[in-house]
């Protein structure tokens, strides 16, 4: 590999961390807002569009299982996610947002949208369908 590829390559991932940094920064600070944890903050975002089985859940989240049944816990005790009997096996628990959850899910993306749109706004339409299509690439590899 070239030095000028590996430059290349170096700024690349410099520029990626410097991302995750700010988003992980605008995240916690809403979360620290509405007393959740960035965990509590990426299941609310996991279940908004979606109910998961406990597992799936759990592999979502990169979590063992006792660990998101800690978590599903304290968010059922805010009267954030509901558990139910899954309808094709009794023996699994699925977990979705309750009404409040939603409603929490919804304006934390709100909030979350408004901080970092700002970032976004040098890049043009175009530019920025080419950036959320090559995130869903980077995302969607293993």
């Amino acid at each position: 590999m070239s030095q000028q590829s590996r430059d290349d390559q170096d700024a690349l991932i410099d520029a990626l961390a410097q991302t995750a940094f700010v988003v992980t920064a605008v995240l916690g600070r809403i979360g620290l807002e509405h007393d959740l944890s960035l965990t509590q903050l990426r299941m609310l975002g996991v279940l908004r569009d979606r109910r998961l089985r406990m597992s799936g859940l759990a592999s979502f989240l990169g979590l063992e299982k006792s660990t998101l049944s800690g978590l599903v816990d304290r968010a059922c005790a805010r009267g954030l996610v509901e558990r139910s009997a899954d309808p094709d096996d009794r023996r699994a628990v699925i977990v979705a947002l309750s009404a409040r959850g939603a409603e929490l899910a919804a304006e934390v993306f709100a909030e979350v949208s408004e901080q970092l749109l700002p970032l976004l706004a040098a890049l043009g339409p175009a530019e920025q369908s080419r950036l959320r299509a090559l995130l869903a690439g980077l995302l969607a590899s293993p």
